[in-house]
């Protein structure tokens, strides 16, 4: 048994790794790739959507497979260091796309996991603080790996070092950690194992649709950030700070998401949260230049880890006991969201203003699904 301290270090370093590293360091990479590797936007989409596919077939399997939590975290972790090494050793897409999709997967078993492994300990405890601490480690992550990729770029370093250089400190990480994250009888419950749950209550089939849309909403602009900011201004060691301020705000918002919920209620703060998230991703459609990205990165990366869980909250106070079909639900949806948003942005990357016409499209899907919130709101 670990003390609290530990617990949650151990977690926040885990998502760090598994979140910031095995789902997101292409983004802050993707320039990078496109001046060394001669990668598109279209390109870029494609990869990115094998990412967020095998997230989503790593979050369908988990509850398929009998497997202790501390387990599945270590595999995660070891697996995410090995693919991300593997991404600077091979130049072919076919691989990068098969990488990318098991580096989704991976990351799907370490944040679902690890939220399990530290709820089990920390819940109990009375300390939200703890809690929010765990779940900072997304934003951290993802504000790291963003930093050393714009001391590469600094450098004049190309993609092939940022993803040996990740893939070595993920490697290095998984061992740091490996002793911490102990066997235990703790496993990820399988499908029969659940009670059965009641019927979805009234309102379920929105809350999903609307949080399908936030998973469409925000991942264009977590995907293609550094990719907007670079076409605004060319020198690295200015757009590069894009991806880490997304990652900072997302960290500090995770703190602050706690007092958030207790003075606006779980549903306003959603609400609120996707109209801050609409105004950031379309800020640099209407407002061109590196300040409308900098705002951005702050409206985006301050509300997307704040709405995935003020929405899993308002799932298990509109459900109760069916809430966990009802998360099962959100979560998928919010998959496919993000499946669809780096697809759309292909699709559209041979258009005139294709990327405007999908950041437009994204930010009107959010502003209107905070209309239909606040419609359904109790």
């Amino acid at each position: 048994m670990h003390s609290p301290i530990v617990t949650a270090l151990a977690g926040w370093m885990a998502l760090a790794l598994g979140m910031g590293i095995g789902r997101f360091a292409f983004t802050p990479i993707l320039p990078m790739m496109q001046q060394d590797a001669g990668l598109s936007v279209a390109d870029g989409g494609w990869l990115a959507s094998a990412n967020y596919l095998g997230y989503l077939l790593g979050a369908l399997s988990i509850p398929a497979v009998r497997v202790g939590a501390a387990a599945a975290i270590r595999g995660g972790l070891v697996a995410i260091g090995l693919v991300t090494l593997a991404m600077g050793l091979t130049d072919s897409f076919a691989a990068w796309m098969l990488l990318r999709a098991l580096a989704g997967v991976a990351s799907a078993w370490v944040l679902v996991c690890v939220s399990a492994w530290s709820t089990e300990a920390l819940a109990p405890l009375g300390r939200p603080m703890l809690g929010a601490a765990v779940f900072a480690g997304v934003g951290t992550g993802i504000a790291a790996a963003g930093g050393l990729c714009l001391a590469l770029m600094y450098a004049g370093r190309g993609s092939v070092p940022a993803w040996l250089l990740l893939g070595a400190i993920s490697l290095a990480l998984a061992g740091l950690l490996w002793p911490v994250f102990a066997q235990s009888g703790q496993f990820v419950p399988a499908p029969g194992a659940a009670r059965a749950e009641p019927g979805r209550p009234a309102g379920s089939l929105r809350m999903v649709l609307c949080y399908g849309s936030f998973g469409f909403g925000y991942i264009i602009p977590a995907t293609f950030l550094p990719v907007m900011a670079r076409a605004v201004i060319h020198d690295p060691a200015v757009f590069g700070w894009s991806w880490p301020v997304f990652g900072a705000a997302a960290a500090v918002s995770t703190f602050a998401a706690a007092a958030w919920s207790v003075a606006l209620g779980n549903r306003r703060l959603w609400i609120l949260g996707h109209l801050v998230m609409a105004l950031g991703v379309m800020l640099p459609v209407f407002w061109p230049g590196m300040s409308a990205i900098i705002l951005a990165a702050l409206c985006v990366g301050g509300s997307f880890m704040v709405v995935t869980m003020v929405g899993m909250q308002e799932a298990r106070q509109l459900a109760g006991t069916g809430a966990r079909s009802l998360m099962a639900a959100m979560t998928a949806a919010f998959a496919l969201g993000q499946i669809a948003g780096p697809l759309l942005v292909s699709g559209l990357a041979g258009v005139r203003g294709g990327f405007s016409i999908a950041l437009v499209f994204a930010g009107l899907l959010l502003g209107a699904s905070a209309w239909a919130l606040r419609r359904a709101r109790p």
